[in-house]
């Protein structure tokens, strides 16, 4: 693969860009009006060659061209640091560059491709023969039905690979763990069913999780580091439940796994930031301190603010967004003090501009019935707040939480045609599912509370049709998918990264094949100190550059661009080399082959 990318591979895609002298270093502009040139000779040749018969490669074509025009502007190489034109001369003077990897070679090869080939890299993952088109009426709706069937059946057959927390063997596959583990803790059915309990005995130390859990050698070092270095850790001994003990190299569990058991480069990176600031401020990515205007209170769009009266959770995500803040899983000092929740709440009072209060931390549904009830009874009292949503993972890391009491006390805040109450909450993968989870949802569903899922596209859950197939079931029990959130950027996250391109990919070749109802959900880019960038809009993001290690570079521009008259900057971000991740997906299995239209989704 790697021998392709490379400046000789460059050559056979576009030869006549090795035609052009190479660049002056005296006069770099010459060069850059000579790649503008050969860029408006190859796409005329391009209109030329597909306009008639070949509509897609014609598009393909088209925007290759512009994206290398934005990429060789001279205006993209000083946002992005980098100039491509530049390397391109060097590659084309056979001067040696050391820094160029292949991954950056693998862009600029597909753009190039892209227009002079039209070509998309796709093998078809649906088939896509329409047969005859001279057919009509029934006969011609009879062979697109049997046509729409094979999609389908093309759509079952990527799902089916894939591990689901419903399905009859996993059930009982868990219910034996679970006797296992209630055998190991010298408890009965009514104490692991109480939450008071799972919250009693989150597991935090390795002793305990190497005797209810069979852990890798890297796990298990990385852990005990992390504690060593007091690094927040925890697991319910649900969650717990829902790992296997006999499929280690299968990856059945994979991204249960991922989600709290903290890989060894994440454990050094926070230690290395930790070092470097003294505490663990440098690794608030979402810039949360520039957007809060009082304590506990985070404001980042008009009608809507973020309130954090209870500071940790039952147990930890890796890639929490919140690590830099949260302590500890359960952390003793978690509850704000009463006077700090008494002037945020009298702060959303004195902003009527504010209609909905997003009650999270932390987890807001680990704290007692008693403070819940307070707390949000006093937020539900602001006469201008029309709707409160509830930001919770309770429903998966601990779904005995949502008992009849709480989800009574729940639905009698709502007051239709006055007040809405909602929940979401963040299903990772449909192995997170079980029949504990849809009975809670049901609980709060009976009440009239709407349950939302925000789904986090990292690696673990990146494989094709992955993602559909947990929206499916997750509709199946009544949650409807909310948003889809490109994973943080953060440095010590890195593994769970995946390019802005794939989720694309998802969002218009996979998502597409489900029923609107199942793919209602948006894709998103956190913009750090700013909010959401709604990926399929293009007005929202351009692509200026590609780094010498092949990363793409992003210009994000404010969402209330447009809107108001002086909006923030713009911002630049780096994605991760879609050759790494591709070659990624091939360690651990899949046919790269079914991924290769990713390389023209910007």
């Amino acid at each position: 693969m790697h021998k392709f990318f490379s400046a000789a591979g460059l050559q056979k895609i576009v030869p006549s860009l090795f035609a052009i002298a190479g660049c002056d270093p005296e006069n770099p502009d010459k060069w850059r009006y000579e790649l503008f040139a050969l860029l408006d000779k190859l796409e005329l040749e391009a209109l030329n060659r597909f306009s008639l018969d070949n509509s897609a490669s014609l598009r393909r074509a088209t925007q290759c061209a512009s994206i290398l025009r934005i990429i060789f502007s001279a205006a993209a190489e000083r946002k992005s640091g980098f100039s491509i034109t530049r390397a391109l001369g060097d590659i084309v003077g056979g001067v040696e560059r050391d820094d160029l990897k292949p991954a950056f070679y693998a862009e600029i090869i597909s753009l190039f491709s892209g227009l002079v080939r039209g070509e998309n890299r796709e093998a078809a993952i649906i088939p896509a023969d329409h047969g005859d088109n001279e057919l009509e009426g029934r006969e011609a709706a009879l062979l697109r039905s049997a046509q729409l069937d094979c999609m389908e059946d093309r759509v079952t057959g990527f799902m089916a690979r894939y591990s689901d927390g419903l399905e009859t063997e996993t059930v009982a596959r868990r219910a034996r763990r679970r006797e296992r583990m209630k055998a190991y803790f010298k408890i009965d059915d009514k104490q692991w069913y109480d939450w008071r309990w799972q919250l009693d005995h989150i597991v935090q130390d390795i002793y305990t999780l190497s005797r209810i859990l069979t852990l890798s050698r890297t796990e298990a070092e990385a852990i005990v580091k992390a504690r060593e270095n007091t690094l927040p850790f925890g697991v319910t001994p649900h969650y717990l439940s829902l790992m296997d003990d006999d499929d280690l190299d299968a990856r059945r569990d994979a991204t249960v796994r991922a989600q709290v058991l903290p890989p060894p480069e994440y454990v050094d990176q926070v230690l290395e930031s930790q070092a470097r600031e003294g505490d663990l401020s440098g690794l608030d990515y979402m810039r949360e301190e520039d957007t809060s205007p009082i304590d506990l209170i985070t404001r980042r769009y008009p009608a809507i603010c973020i309130f954090k009266p209870f500071n940790t959770c039952p147990q930890i995500c890796v890639y929490c967004q919140r690590n830099w803040e949260i302590e500890d899983a359960m952390a003793a000092d978690a509850l704000a003090s009463p006077k700090k929740i008494a002037a945020a709440i009298k702060w959303i009072g004195e902003h009527p501009t504010i209609r909905e209060v997003l009650i999270t931390g932390g987890d807001p549904l680990a704290m007692s019935d008693e403070l819940i009830e307070k707390i949000f009874t006093m937020v539900a009292l602001i006469p201008t707040v029309e709707r409160i949503r509830i930001g919770t993972r309770t429903l998966v890391t601990m779904p005995m939480r949502i008992t009849e009491r709480l989800a009574a006390f729940l639905g009698s805040l709502r007051q239709p045609g006055r007040r809405d109450i909602v929940v979401v909450t963040h299903v990772e993968h449909s192995y997170e599912l079980t029949p504990e989870v849809a009975l809670a949802v049901d609980r709060l569903r009976r009440r009239g509370i709407g349950v939302y899922n925000q789904l986090v596209y990292t690696f673990f859950v990146s494989r094709r049709f992955e993602a559909a197939f947990l929206r499916r079931r997750l509709r199946q029990i009544g949650i409807d998918p909310y948003y889809s959130f490109n994973a943080k950027g953060k440095e010590e996250t890195a593994d769970y990264r995946v390019p802005i391109a794939r989720l694309l990919q998802e969002q218009s070749e996979e998502a597409r094949l489900s029923p609107g109802i199942e793919r209602t959900d948006e894709a998103v880019f956190n913009v750090p100190g700013q909010g959401k960038g709604y990926l399929r809009s293009l007005r929202q993001r351009q692509l200026i550059g590609v780094d010498p290690d092949g990363s793409r570079v992003y210009e994000f521009f404010p969402w209330e661009d447009g809107i108001v008259k002086v909006a923030p900057a713009p911002y630049i971000a780096r994605d991760v080399p879609i050759l790494d991740y591709l070659e990624r997906l091939e360690k651990i299995g899949e046919n790269v082959a079914e991924y290769q239209s990713i390389w023209y989704y910007f």
